[in-house]
C-alpha cells in the first residue's frame, strides 16, 4: 500500500491548482451567492471539462481519462482551497462512474435533501423506492432553500419517482455514498487548509503592540493546533481514496474515517481561524467567512461525524467477532 502521491498525481493536482488560482477567486465566490438560480457562471466549470477532471473515473473507452479515486481526491483538496462554488464531487466523484462521460453538470440529492446548484445542473440524481434516477434539470420542481452558505445554491427537489433508472442495486448504491463522503472530506480539508493560510497571512500583518500578532506565544498555538489537525488527516482521506480505487474490504470504514476527521479538523480549524482574525473575520467583507461557511455546511452532508463515527465503531466491532 502506498498512500503518497505519485508524481503524476502531483502534477494533476498542481496544473488543477494554477487553473483555478486563476479562474476561481474569491470575487467567483461571491459572484455565486448573487446570481439567479440557473445562471451559475461556468467559465471555471468548462476549464475543469476541457483538462478531463470531470470525466476522470470514467473509463477511456467511454470517453473518459480512466483514473481513479487516487487522482480525484487531490483534485478536490484544491476545489476546496478556493472554496469553488460549483458541484465537482456530484457530478466527477459520484454521478461520473454511474452516467459515464459528457453529461454536463449533475446535482443530487444522495448527500442530503438540500440539493447544491439544483436549479444550474443539466441533470440531477435522485435516490427513489426505485433506486438511483436520472432526471433531467427542466423535470423537477425545485423550492430555493435557505441555507448558510448561499455560494451553494441549494434546493429541495419534488418529483414523482420517475426518470430514467441508473442502478437498483444496494451494494452500487452504498458505494456512490462513499465516494460522495470521500470527496467531499477531501474538500473539507482544502477549505481547513485554506482558511489555515489566510489565517498565517493575516496574523503575519496585523499589527499590535508594535509587532505582528503571529509572533504571541497564544495565537502560535492555536495555528499550530489547526496545522496539526490537517496533518493528521490528510493521509486518512488518501488511505480511504486508496481504499476505494482498490475496492478495498474497508472501503467503508476508511472512507467513514476520513469524512469524520475531515468534519473535526476543518471545523477547528475554522474555529481557530475565526477567533485569530477577531470579529472582522466573519464579516461578509472578508474572504474568510466564504470558507467557514461552506466549512459548516460540508461538515453536515454526506453524513456528519456522528454517524461517521459510528460506522467505524460498527466496522471495529464486526472485526473484533
Amino acid at each position: 500500500m502506498r498512500f503518497a502521491l505519485s508524481d503524476d498525481q502531483v502534477a494533476f493536482r498542481d496544473a488543477v491548482r494554477d487553473l483555478l488560482a486563476k479562474e476561481a477567486t474569491p470575487a467567483v465566490v461571491r459572484a455565486a451567492w448573487d446570481a439567479p438560480p440557473g445562471q451559475l457562471d461556468r467559465g471555471v466549470w468548462d476549464s475543469l471539462e476541457a483538462m478531463g477532471v470531470l470525466s476522470l473515473l470514467v473509463a477511456e473507452a467511454d470517453g473518459g481519462l480512466g483514473l481513479d479515486e487516487t487522482f480525484l481526491v487531490p483534485i478536490l483538496e484544491e476545489a476546496g482551497r478556493v472554496a469553488l462554488p460549483h458541484p465537482v464531487v456530484e457530478t466527477a466523484m459520484v454521478a461520473a462512474p454511474l452516467l459515464g462521460a459528457a453529461r454536463g453538470m449533475v446535482a443530487t440529492d444522495l448527500g442530503g435533501p438540500i440539493i447544491p446548484c439544483a436549479a444550474d445542473a443539466d441533470r440531477l440524481l435522485l435516490h427513489t423506492a426505485r433506486g438511483l434516477v436520472a432526471v433531467d434539470g427542466t423535470a423537477v420542481e425545485l423550492a430555493p432553500a435557505d441555507t448558510v452558505d448561499g455560494g451553494r445554491r441549494a434546493a429541495q427537489a419534488s418529483h414523482d419517482g420517475g426518470g430514467d433508472l441508473v442502478t437498483d442495486d444496494a451494494s452500487a448504491i452504498e458505494q456512490t455514498l462513499d465516494r460522495g463522503a470521500l470527496g467531499t472530506a477531501a474538500v473539507l480539508v482544502g477549505l481547513g487548509q485554506a482558511m489555515l493560510d489566510m489565517t498565517v497571512a493575516y496574523v503575519s500583518e496585523r499589527q499590535q503592540f508594535g509587532q505582528p500578532v503571529g509572533s504571541f506565544q497564544a495565537v502560535k498555538h492555536h495555528l499550530a493546533d489547526a496545522a496539526l489537525a490537517l496533518e493528521l488527516t490528510r493521509p486518512a482521506v488518501w488511505r480511504a481514496a486508496w481504499s476505494a480505487a482498490h475496492d478495498e474490504p474497508t472501503r467503508a470504514r476508511d472512507v467513514s474515517m476520513a469524512k469524520a476527521m475531515a468534519s473535526d479538523a476543518a471545523e477547528l480549524v475554522g474555529r481557530k481561524a475565526l477567533q485569530c482574525h477577531g470579529a472582522i473575520g466573519y464579516t461578509v467583507e472578508a474572504d474568510l467567512h466564504l470558507f467557514l461557511k461552506r466549512t459548516w455546511a460540508l461538515a453536515r452532508t454526506w453524513g456528519d461525524t456522528a454517524h461517521h463515527t459510528d460506522r467505524v465503531a460498527d466496522a471495529l466491532e464486526a472485526t473484533a467477532r
